[in-house]
């Protein structure tokens, strides 16, 4: 990267770390008081009625997959609140008819979305550690998995608002899609619990081999194949990145 690309890669970062950090009340704080209360009602309370998740602790069961769905949601809603508000205030065409790459202009977008996800992902699991047994079965794949979570999901919020036109198409895709999709992929409870007909429709959910190869991370438990977990990630990325590069080669989103 030449010294003019990463002038720009680095204006792009701190414009959307400033963005997020500035209103932390409102980025930062809440997905620690949401998850506090998860392990509050569903870990101490109904979670002592359960007892044993797959031979652990329940609350240690859904531990990862709540740091996993903050990770998700900050990452998506940032990319896309942020750059659905470059369109609103009309700069985005600015960036677009300057000598940026299109490469660098989603590089810069997810990076921010990143950087907000695992710092979210980091103080949810200062949170977690109050209420579980946060100890670590595989540094690498819990760190790898929010990392890739992270991009992932930055990168369909970047899609997300491409083709937004009003900010209700930005919440509108968290609401009715993203969370039904996280909380069926197994955050609350094993697919092996499930009649074989809907341990095969969840399987159909990619989410639940994110959040099932994180929670492997934490506890060294899981209902999917890592492979597999991992195959499934990098179709989605290549798949996301062409889609947004096309999407920002033929100006998709650009105007209101």
């Amino acid at each position: 990267m030449n010294h003019s690309l990463l002038i720009a890669f680095q204006t792009i970062i701190r414009k959307e770390v400033t963005r997020f950090s500035r209103v932390w009340l409102q980025t930062l704080i809440p997905p620690m008081v949401t998850t506090g209360l998860y392990f509050i009602i569903f870990g101490n309370l109904i979670g002592n009625k359960i007892g044993l998740m797959s031979g652990v602790d329940y609350v240690n069961f859904m531990m990862p997959g709540l740091i996993l769905m903050s990770v998700i949601i900050c990452s998506y809603t940032n990319v896309a609140s942020s750059l659905f508000s470059a369109k609103f205030q009309r700069y985005i065409e600015e960036i677009a008819i300057a000598p940026i790459p299109h490469w660098l202009i989603i590089l810069g977008y997810i990076t921010g979305g990143v950087i907000r996800g695992l710092l979210v992902g980091f103080l949810v699991l200062l949170v977690a550690v109050n209420f579980a047994d946060c100890t670590c079965y595989s540094y690498v794949h819990a760190v790898l998995i929010a990392f890739f979570a992270s991009l992932l999901f930055s990168l369909a919020g970047f899609i997300n608002a491409l083709y937004a036109r009003n900010f209700d198409d930005i919440s509108i895709i968290p609401t009715l899609l993203l969370t039904p999709l996280i909380y069926l992929g197994g955050v609350f409870y094993s697919i092996n619990l499930l009649p074989p007909f809907w341990e095969s429709v969840s399987k159909a959910n990619p989410l639940l081999y994110l959040i099932n190869t994180f929670r492997y991370g934490f506890i060294g438990i899981t209902d999917t194949s890592l492979v597999i977990s991992y195959e499934i990630i990098a179709v989605w990325f290549i798949a996301l990145y062409l889609w947004a590069i096309l999407l920002l080669r033929h100006g998709k989103g650009f105007k209101i």
